[in-house]
């Protein structure tokens, strides 16, 4: 349960199998030079946003964290986000789920200590990630960190009058004072009767309890929590724990996560993500390699082999914005007309991350 209030279609390159999963992503040597980012070796990136972890993080769970955070805003898997806005926010933000062998351990505090941007909201720890069991509670938890980030980085910004955190603010504070029993800035000792939202931490002030809650609704309505040895688990902090109890006990807060209009995820990840299925053939034969990252005027891309090919510059929410037809092996791409931003470099389905300064 940490939460840290400080203030696109897309296939990887190979598609790793193990025992449990089908993750069609690649792990990557970590691209970031900035500041507390030398603590990690390995990066994955999911459209446009980064998973990065230590090297003792096994491969497998690097891979279940980018699969969960593919499934939560891409939630039918078909490999187009759900919702451009929201992507647009975590690309703007540069929102990314930082792995860590171990809590307080010395690459966190080194991390931490020189991170200084607005896009880590949450970070999971080698220890709790299970990726045969995606999400269950006290077992895995990639699906609650990762929503924790997506929610405060993305939801919060995009639709402040629905997920705004302060109280008397939005949608979201009318809610969960319902679920509260009152609006209560500081723990209330005990809490009234008849809440069924009773997180009692000491640490967590009001905007901490608000993220908590979306997903306690979120994870109740995938179906996450409800079995009987988990309900009972969480009882002394959350009571609707099935669809059925959270649709009639807080009728507010599943009205706002169900409208279509916010497009939250609504069936529960499972930790296999590869829309279309791409085999690992398809993309090796012609990588790619683009470089300065980040860019000012210009940037290289180099391939394996020359050929004919487009390729198509998109913003972030998966517009093309510029088309360039490659010959060379490796060539000069002009990107003076663009505005500072991230964008994706889209090359016969290899996508590549791209900020220009």
């Amino acid at each position: 349960m940490k939460y840290l209030v400080s203030t696109l279609l897309i296939l990887s390159v190979i598609q790793a199998v193990h025992s449990q999963n089908n993750v069609c992503f690649t792990i990557e040597t970590n691209p970031n030079s900035a500041p507390g980012f030398g603590v990690f070796t390995k990066y994955v990136d999911v459209f446009g946003c980064g998973i990065y972890a230590e090297s003792s993080v096994s491969d497998e769970k690097v891979l279940h964290a980018a699969a969960v955070w593919a499934e939560l805003i891409d939630n039918d898997e078909n490999g187009i986000v759900d919702d451009p806005a929201i992507l647009n926010e975590l690309l703007i933000n540069e929102a990314m789920m930082p792995v860590f062998e171990s809590d307080g351990n010395a690459a966190m505090n080194t991390f931490f200590t020189n991170y200084s941007g607005d896009g880590v909201s949450a970070v999971l720890w080698q220890s709790e990630i299970d990726p045969s069991q995606t999400g269950h509670w006290g077992a895995d938890a990639t699906v609650e960190e990762i929503l924790h980030t997506i929610n405060h980085v993305g939801h919060t910004n995009v639709y402040p009058s629905a997920f705004d955190l302060m109280p008397n603010s939005s949608l979201l504070s009318e809610a969960m004072d319902s679920a509260r029993g009152g609006q209560w800035l500081s723990i209330p000792s005990p809490y009234p009767s008849d809440a069924w939202y009773h997180y009692d931490d000491f640490t967590c002030d009001y905007e901490c309890m608000a993220i908590e809650y979306i997903y306690w609704m979120l994870v109740s309505n995938m179906g996450i929590l409800n079995d009987v040895a988990t309900c009972a688990g969480i009882a002394n902090e959350w009571e609707p724990c099935s669809p059925t109890l959270l649709q009639s006990m807080d009728v507010l807060g599943y009205d706002l996560i169900t409208d279509p209009i916010y497009k939250l995820p609504q069936n529960a990840p499972d930790g296999n993500y590869c829309p279309g299925g791409v085999k690992i053939e398809e993309q090796e034969n012609n990588p790619i390699t683009i470089f300065p990252n980040p860019a000012n005027n210009t940037f290289t891309i180099t391939r394996k082999v020359p050929s004919l090919q487009t390729l198509w510059i998109k913003n972030g929410i998966g517009q093309i914005v510029k088309t360039i037809k490659l010959v060379n092996q490796s060539e000069q791409i002009d990107i003076n007309d663009l505005k500072s931003g991230v964008y994706i470099i889209d090359l016969n389905q290899t996508k590549k991350k791209l900020i220009v300064n």
